[in-house]
C-alpha cells in the first residue's frame, strides 16, 4: 500500500476499469506527475476524483476513442491543475467539447496535438477559439498533426517568451492556409528553435529567408509541400545554398517541387565547409529493379548527391536508398 502510494507515473484504459476502482485509487495514489489516459469517450466521476487528487500532476496524455462528444468535467479538472500541468498530449480530442481548460495551463512547455481522424467537426471552431486565446510563455516544444490551424498556431507562439526549441507541424490533406504567417511568427518569436517541421505554400519564400536569417541555431528543417504544385525548388534551394546557418546540417524537402540541376549543385558546394549530415526529399522511392521516381527527382540529381557523399560532403541520404520515405 506504502509504494503504491508513491506511484508517479500512471496509465489508465478506461476499457479495464471502471469509476469506482478509479475513485479508490484517488484515495491512496496522490503523488502522480506523470498520468496517460486512454480509450476516453465521456466523463467518468472517478478520473474527476483520481485528477483532483494529484499535488503536482505535470504530464497529461489523453487518447480519446470515439469521434465527439462532451468532457465537461474532465476539462474542469484539467483547469484545476493548471498551475502545475506542463506537458499535454492530445489524441483525437477536436470533435469534443470543450477545450477551455487550455486557458488555464499557464505553464506548458510541450503541446502535443495529434488529429487522426480526417472529418471536420463543429467542435473544430470552438478548438481553435481556445488555442487563439491561451498563452502558453514558456513553451518549448509543439507537436501538431493534421489540424489546419496555422493562424491559431502562429498566434500561440507570438504570446511565448521565445525558449521553443522544437515545433513540427504535419498535415495529411495538404490543403491550408496561413502557411507564411506560421513561418513569420517562428522567425519573430523563436530565435532559439532548433527543429523545424512544417509546410510551404507558394508564397512562403520570403519568410523562409527571413527565417533562416533570425534563427541560427536551427539543426533540422524539413518543408513540405501543400497540393500547389509549384516552381518554389530552385529559389528554395538558392535561399538555403545562401543562408542556411552553420548548425543546419538536417534538411528535408519535398519532391513534389523541381530543382535545376546547376542548383542543385549550387546547394551542396554551399556545404562544403561544414557537411550535410542527412539530406531527404520526401516522396522520393526507387525499386532495386530501376523504375522510375515518383518525384522530381531524376538520376541526374541522384548522381549529383552520390558524388558529394563520396566526398564525404553528404553523410547520409534517402536519394542513395531504396527506402521509402
Amino acid at each position: 500500500m506504502t509504494s503504491f502510494s508513491q506511484l508517479y507515473n500512471l496509465a489508465v484504459d478506461l476499457n479495464y476499469v471502471n469509476s469506482n476502482n478509479l475513485y479508490e485509487t484517488a484515495q491512496i495514489c496522490k503523488n502522480l506527475g506523470i498520468l496517460t489516459i486512454s480509450a476516453f469517450s465521456q466523463d467518468v466521476r472517478g478520473l474527476i476524483s483520481l485528477i483532483d487528487e494529484q499535488r503536482n500532476l505535470k504530464v497529461v496524455s489523453l487518447n480519446f476513442c470515439i469521434n465527439e462528444g462532451t468532457f465537461k468535467e474532465l476539462s474542469k479538472a484539467l483547469a484545476r491543475k493548471g498551475h502545475t500541468i506542463n506537458n499535454l498530449s492530445l489524441y483525437d480530442s477536436v470533435g469534443f467539447t470543450p477545450h477551455s481548460f487550455l486557458t488555464s495551463l499557464n505553464n506548458l512547455k510541450v503541446l502535443t496535438i495529434y488529429h487522426n481522424n480526417c472529418k471536420s467537426y463543429e467542435g473544430i471552431e470552438e478548438f481553435q477559439k481556445y488555442l487563439a486565446n491561451s498563452i502558453f510563455p514558456d513553451l518549448e516544444i509543439l507537436e501538431i498533426s493534421n489540424l489546419l490551424c496555422f493562424k491559431e498556431f502562429a498566434m500561440l507562439i507570438e504570446k511565448t517568451k521565445g525558449n521553443i526549441l522544437d515545433i513540427y507541424v504535419n498535415i495529411f490533406n495538404k490543403s491550408a492556409n496561413n502557411t507564411g504567417m506560421l513561418i513569420s511568427a517562428i522567425s519573430n518569436h523563436c530565435p532559439k528553435i532548433e527543429h523545424l517541421t512544417t509546410h510551404l505554400g507558394p508564397n512562403d519564400l520570403i519568410y523562409v529567408r527571413s527565417l533562416l536569417m533570425n534563427c541560427k541555431n536551427l539543426i533540422r528543417l524539413s518543408l513540405n509541400s501543400l497540393n500547389e504544385i509549384n516552381g518554389i525548388g530552385d529559389e528554395l534551394l538558392n535561399i538555403l545554398a545562401e543562408l542556411s546557418p552553420k548548425s543546419l546540417t538536417d534538411i528535408e524537402i519535398s519532391g513534389d517541387w523541381e530543382y535545376p540541376i546547376d542548383t542543385f549543385v549550387k546547394f551542396f558546394e554551399s556545404y562544403k565547409e561544414r557537411n550535410l549530415l542527412s539530406f531527404v526529399v520526401r516522396g522520393y522511392f526507387r525499386y532495386m529493379s530501376g523504375e522510375p521516381t515518383t518525384t522530381t527527382i531524376t538520376t541526374e540529381h541522384v548522381n549529383i548527391v552520390r558524388k558529394y557523399y563520396n566526398e564525404g560532403i553528404v553523410k547520409s541520404s534517402n536519394l542513395l536508398s531504396h527506402h521509402f520515405y
